[in-house]
């Protein structure tokens, strides 16, 4: 069976725990980027959710990493953290035309994190979805949408974001309610549940099946036993992007290498 490219990643390249225990002692800031993309396959830029960076620094970020290798970038703030979303349109315009496509071949998906409190308000959400550009100066662009209100688990939302082929994000926490099904042509997963007593921040049983739902979303198999909104879509292979987000974040690269271990 065919299936779709699994990358593995974590969320930035600076946290000062990582100096203990990922980065090598001594070694300088500037070199970090290119150390976590040696041992993982891709990261999520977190910077870009707080202001725009420059065309420079999305091209030295990709002379940074090797072939292959994506970065997926969060969606700024501004445009997401929003009571009215349909109102973001000069916002995501912006963000969309900062310079990212300096990045080449090594850019990844856009992801847009909705604010807790925000509710599914039908007719705001698809214009929100509608302001989302399907690409940038002839480059194409791959969106996902991670809600974070129970109101989200809806049939609605659903279908909404299969006609648009925008990615509904997997989050796997206690926080926030996960809406598992599957849509548009990626999948996106944000794995929060590393514990600091595990040294791979999960257990080896977990990577495992971790590994398996990683596979199976790559061949277009929703994973048993999660709280479907809608009904399973005939889904073909996609690719598939997992990052080692929260929970014991110290944890995070190691959980994401020991993924790619099992993958």
């Amino acid at each position: 069976m065919s299936a779709g490219t699994i990358r593995v990643g974590i969320g930035g390249w600076d946290y000062e725990p990582w100096r203990e225990t990922f980065y090598p002692p001594k070694l300088a800031k500037t070199k970090q980027l290119e150390h976590a993309a040696q041992h993982v396959t891709a990261i999520e830029i977190n910077a870009t959710y707080y202001k725009l960076q420059s065309p420079a620094s999305y091209e030295k970020w990709a002379k940074a990493v090797p072939d292959g290798f994506k970065f997926a970038l969060k969606g700024s703030r501004y445009c997401s953290n929003r009571r009215v979303l349909g109102e973001g349109g000069e916002g995501i315009e912006r963000f969309c035309n900062q310079g990212f496509t300096e990045l080449g071949d090594k850019l990844g998906p856009i992801v847009w994190q909705l604010m807790a409190t925000k509710k599914f308000d039908p007719d705001d959400f698809r214009t929100f979805l509608s302001l989302l550009p399907r690409e940038v100066a002839g480059v194409k662009l791959q969106h996902a949408v991670e809600p974070r209100h129970e109101s989200f688990r809806d049939p609605a939302f659903v279908e909404m974001m299969r006609a648009a082929g925008v990615a509904i994000v997997f989050g796997d926490g206690e926080e926030f309610p996960c809406v598992p099904d599957m849509s548009g042509d990626l999948v996106y997963a944000r794995l929060l549940g590393a514990r600091s007593e595990e040294p791979q921040g999960y257990s080896p049983a977990e990577l495992d099946r971790w590994a398996e739902v990683a596979r199976g979303w790559a061949g277009g198999i929703c994973p048993r036993d999660y709280p479907y909104s809608a009904e399973h879509q005939a889904a073909g292979p996609r690719d598939v992007y997992v990052f080692m987000i929260n929970g014991a974040k110290e944890r995070a690269p190691a959980a994401a290498m020991g993924l790619l271990e099992r993958l």
